[in-house]
C-alpha cells in the first residue's frame, strides 16, 4: 500500500465490495490549506439499507458471531499488526484530513493501533461464569452475548482513533457493524475498510463503511429494526436525536458527547512552567480546541488568578500556529470554515457579556489560507456565563476565579456536562477528596490520567462507558441461565 492511496476517491464498502455511489461525490477539504485533496462517494437512503442488510445478514447467518473468541481475536490482531505497519501513511492522512500535528501523532495514529490490539485480547474474555446468586436452587450461569447490529457514528474531531476504538469494541464482542463517519473526514473510515479489506480476515459483510451528507440517510441507522444499538460520539445536541430515533425500536445505545470539564488548581499547587504548558494543553491547543475531553474551563484560586492568566498568556502568544505538515507547529486548523466562524462567535459574545481577552482572540496574521484561530485566554467571567456553559470547540480557555475548596467543587459542577476533569494540589489526598465530590466521568490528579478504566459522561455528556472490559460489555446482552444442581 503506497503512501499516497490512504488519500483517494473510495467508494461505499458494502459486504466486502466497493459499490459505486448512487448520489454522487462530495469534496474533501484539507482545513491547513483549503485545497480539495479527494472526493467522497455519498450514499442514498438505500444504499446505507443495503449495508445494514449486509451486517444483519452476516451476523445472522454468517460465520463471525459463531467464530471461536480466539478467531476474533486473530482478525483484530491482524488489524492492529496491519494499523502499525501503516502508521506513516495514517499519519499523513490524518495531517491533511483533520489537522494532526506531530505532537498528537500518539492519540490520532499509533494509539488506534494498540487501541485494536487490546481489542484483540478482550475478544479472549470469557462470555460464560457461574455467578453467585442468592436463593438458586442449582447454579446460575452468567452468559454475555454480542448484540447483533451496531450503528457506529463518528465525529471528525478524532476520526481514526474513534472509528478504530468503536469498531475493535463491537468486533471483539461478536457484532457486525456499519461505520457511518462525518463528512468531514470520510477517508478516516474508508482507508480502515481498506485495510481491513486488504490485510484482515474478518468476513464480508462484518464491516460496512458508508459515507452520506444526507440527513435522512444518516437517521436510517437510528431507525432501522435491523439496528440492534447505536454507539455514537459528537455533540450532546446530536446524541439527543440519535437517542430519540433508537428509542423506536428500544435499541441499545452508547453515547459520548459533549463535555466543559474544569482543571482545579488547588491554593498549595506549585505553579511551575510544566504545568502551565500543561494546562494550555490540555485546556485549549490540544487539536486546536477540538476535542469533548479539553479541560476548557481552569478554575484558580483568586490569590493565583493574575500570576495564572498572566504566564498562561505568554505561553499562549508563543504558540507556533500552522499547516501541520510544517514543521515545529505547535496547535493545526479548525476542521471547516463554518466551525472557524462558530468559534470566532463565542469569543465575540464572551467580549459583549464583559469577558476580557488576554491572549488570543482572532485570526492569526500570517494566514491567508486555512481554518485557523488563535490560542485564546479569557478571564473576568462569571461560572453562570454563555462561555462558561457552553462547549466551543475551539482553542478558547476560560478562567474562573474561587475562594475556598466548597466553592471551586461547586464551579466544577456549575455545568450541564461531566465528562473529564482535574485537580493541582500538592497535598494528594485533599486532591482526592475533591476529585471524588466532582461529578464528572473520569478526574486525573496532577496529571495521572486514569489507565485502562471505563470511559464516558455525567449528565448530558452521555449514556454508557467506552474502554476496558466495561466497554466491552457494553457492546453485549447479558443472558442468566439456570441450571439444576
Amino acid at each position: 500500500m503506497a503512501a499516497s492511496t490512504l488519500v483517494d476517491d473510495y467508494d461505499l464498502y458494502i459486504n466486502g465490495s466497493w459499490v459505486k455511489p448512487e448520489s454522487g461525490r462530495y469534496a474533501v477539504v484539507d482545513p491547513a490549506t483549503e485545497a480539495v485533496i479527494a472526493s467522497a462517494p455519498d450514499a442514498r437512503v438505500a444504499q446505507v439499507e443495503q449495508a445494514i442488510a449486509a451486517a444483519r445478514t452476516a451476523f445472522d447467518t454468517g460465520p463471525w458471531a459463531t467464530a471461536t473468541p480466539h478467531e476474533r481475536s486473530r482478525c483484530l490482531q491482524q488489524l492492529s499488526d496491519a494499523l502499525l505497519a501503516h502508521g506513516d501513511e495514517i499519519y499523513a492522512l490524518a495531517q491533511t484530513e483533520w489537522g494532526c500535528t506531530a505532537n498528537e501523532r500518539l492519540i490520532h495514529v499509533d494509539g488506534p493501533a494498540f487501541m485494536a490490539g487490546h481489542s484483540a485480547e478482550l475478544a479472549l474474555e470469557p462470555a460464560e461464569a457461574p455467578m453467585d446468586a442468592w436463593g438458586a436452587a442449582g447454579t446460575t450461569l452468567l452468559r454475555y452475548e454480542p448484540l447483533g447490529v451496531v450503528a457506529i457514528i463518528t465525529p471528525w474531531n478524532f476520526p481514526h482513533t474513534l472509528n478504530v476504538m468503536k469498531v475493535g469494541a463491537a468486533l471483539a464482542a461478536g457484532n457486525t457493524v456499519v461505520l457511518k463517519p462525518s463528512p468531514l473526514t470520510p477517508l478516516a473510515g474508508l482507508a480502515l475498510a481498506r485495510i481491513i479489506h486488504d490485510e484482515t480476515d474478518i468476513p464480508p459483510g462484518v464491516v460496512n463503511v458508508v459515507t452520506p451528507t444526507g440527513i435522512d440517510a444518516s437517521k436510517a441507522l437510528t431507525l432501522d429494526p435491523r439496528v440492534d444499538m447505536v454507539s455514537f460520539t459528537g455533540s450532546s445536541a446530536v446524541g439527543r436525536e440519535v437517542m430519540s430515533g433508537a428509542a423506536s425500536t428500544m435499541k441499545r445505545i452508547l453515547l459520548e458527547c459533549g463535555g466543559k470539564s474544569a482543571s482545579v488548581l488547588l491554593d498549595d499547587v506549585e505553579v511551575t512552567d510544566e504545568l502551565l504548558e500543561r494546562l494550555l494543553f490540555e485546556g485549549c491547543t490540544l487539536h486546536a480546541g477540538q476535542a469533548c475531553i479539553l479541560n476548557s474551563r481552569l478554575v484558580v484560586p483568586a490569590a493565583l488568578h493574575d500570576e495564572v492568566v498572566t504566564r498562561l498568556a505568554d505561553l499562549a502568544r508563543a504558540v507556533t500556529v500552522g499547516n501541520p505538515a510544517d514543521d515545529g507547529v505547535d496547535m493545526g486548523p479548525l476542521i471547516s470554515r463554518e466551525h472557524l466562524e462558530r468559534v470566532e462567535g463565542f469569543v465575540r459574545r464572551a467580549e459583549s457579556d464583559g469577558a476580557k481577552v488576554v491572549a488570543g482572540g482572532g485570526h492569526p496574521e500570517n494566514h491567508s489560507e486555512g481554518f485557523y484561530f488563535e490560542p485564546t485566554i479569557l478571564t473576568d467571567t462569571s461560572p453562570d456565563s454563555y462561555i462558561a456553559q457552553e462547549e466551543v470547540f475551539g482553542p478558547v480557555l476560560t478562567v474562573l476565579r474561587y475562594d475556598g475548596d466548597d466553592e471551586a467543587v461547586a464551579v466544577a459542577n456549575n455545568s450541564a456536562y461531566g465528562l473529564g476533569g482535574a485537580v493541582w494540589g500538592a497535598d494528594i489526598e485533599r486532591a482526592v477528596g475533591i476529585a471524588r465530590r466532582i461529578r464528572t466521568g473520569q478526574v486525573s490528579i496532577n496529571g495521572t490520567i486514569p489507565g485502562d478504566a471505563p470511559f464516558g459522561g455525567f449528565k448530558q455528556s452521555g449514556i454508557g462507558r467506552e474502554g476496558g472490559v466495561m466497554g466491552l460489555r457494553a457492546y453485549m446482552e447479558p443472558k442468566a441461565i439456570g441450571v439444576p444442581a
